[in-house]
């Protein structure tokens, strides 16, 4: 079952169960989705979807550091709740074991020297990585790698 058929179907399990706050943030998912294949006038495959989910899940992060920041905890707290239900349609996450093995891989593969080639390593990574790893952290890993 395609990615955007299980948001549905969740969507659907949600309203039976009167899951207010749940079937919220899977509305909010869900428009997100259509308004960009509306956008770009034609159907996500599920890579794209989560490109969505992606973009949504730090929207959410940087809401809570937000919120956090003038002591509202109940806002944070609806975001939280929507990030966790974002983040239930992200493929599985890599370990750091995982993410420091494709580092170590990339830098060999681009043949990196020093900073000005960060570029070249994240180009190689993104691909790889996008949606099974935090990008800020595997960024961090590689300017730290590369520093020394």
């Amino acid at each position: 079952m395609g990615l955007k058929a299980q948001v549905s179907d969740d969507m659907k399990a949600a309203m039976r169960a009167r899951e207010a706050p749940r079937l919220s943030a899977i509305r909010l998912l869900l428009a997100a989705i259509k308004q960009r294949e509306v956008d770009e006038r034609r159907e996500l495959d599920d890579n794209e979807i989560v490109a969505v989910v992606e973009k949504m899940i730090k929207q959410r992060r940087e809401s809570i550091s937000q919120y956090e920041k003038a002591s509202r905890a109940d806002l944070a707290e609806a975001e939280k709740f929507e990030l966790g239900v974002l983040q239930t349609y992200m493929p599985q996450q890599l370990s750091d074991a995982e993410v420091e093995a494709a580092v170590v891989a990339a830098l060999a593969e681009s043949g990196a020297q020093g900073m000005r080639d960060m570029g070249k390593v994240m180009a190689i990574l993104k691909p790889e990585l996008s949606g099974r790893a935090d990008l800020s952290a595997v960024s961090a890993m590689v300017k730290s790698r590369l520093g020394t």
